[in-house]
């Protein structure tokens, strides 16, 4: 197959052009992102992508309580990890409000080398941060979609007693995630 391609471009002098997006494809795209946005902008998301070292907290993230800091690798100050109060899985809604939530893969941030900020990020910038491999962890295209389904991500969906989850489903997130980038994932 790859030897047809190079005869065909020998015999006619050029590759083919390429179509850039068209118009639609492009606006279908730009309110997919849209979409996405909304989802890492929400509490869930952005309360462990703040713009400073200390996690947020709740639905209105506020600062966490306890002082607690990123630490130098993204899971807390020595002593005082992610992972002390935050366990396993969530507990039980018997525990009552405010119990510290958990997931599986070990909650923790983003290294302070790179915070990947969500908070009060404009949405182009948020958009040009997303896709830029030396701001989002080098995750390419590819590696952005399986982070999607990591546990820690999930788990927005199933925050545990007294957390809102975002505003759509997780499986309509991940659509317009795909759909942002069936589009060229192109920036507002």
């Amino acid at each position: 197959m790859h030897r047809l391609v190079i005869l065909f471009v020998l015999a006619c002098g050029k590759p083919a052009a390429t179509s850039a997006p068209r118009a639609g494809d492009r606006d279908a795209a730009l309110a997919a992102f849209e979409t996405v946005r909304a989802v890492l902008q929400h509490p869930r998301c952005q309360n462990c992508h703040p713009a400073g070292d200390a996690p947020l907290q709740g639905d209105d993230s506020h600062p966490h309580t306890q002082n607690v800091q990123r630490g130098p690798s993204g899971n807390g100050m020595p002593g005082e990890e992610c992972t002390t109060c935050h366990r396993e899985a969530n507990p039980p809604d018997t525990f009552g409000a405010h119990t510290p939530p958990g997931v599986v893969k070990g909650w923790h941030m983003p290294g302070p080398q790179l915070k990947l900020v969500f908070v009060g990020v404009a949405p182009r910038a948020l958009c040009e941060q997303v896709k830029d491999p030396a701001r989002n962890g080098g995750k390419d295209a590819g590696a952005l979609r399986v982070h999607l389904d990591d546990p820690l991500v999930t788990w927005a969906w199933a925050p545990g007693m007294g957390r809102a989850a975002p505003p759509i489903s997780h499986a309509d997130f991940v659509a317009a995630w795909e759909k942002w980038f069936a589009g060229g994932a192109p920036c507002p």
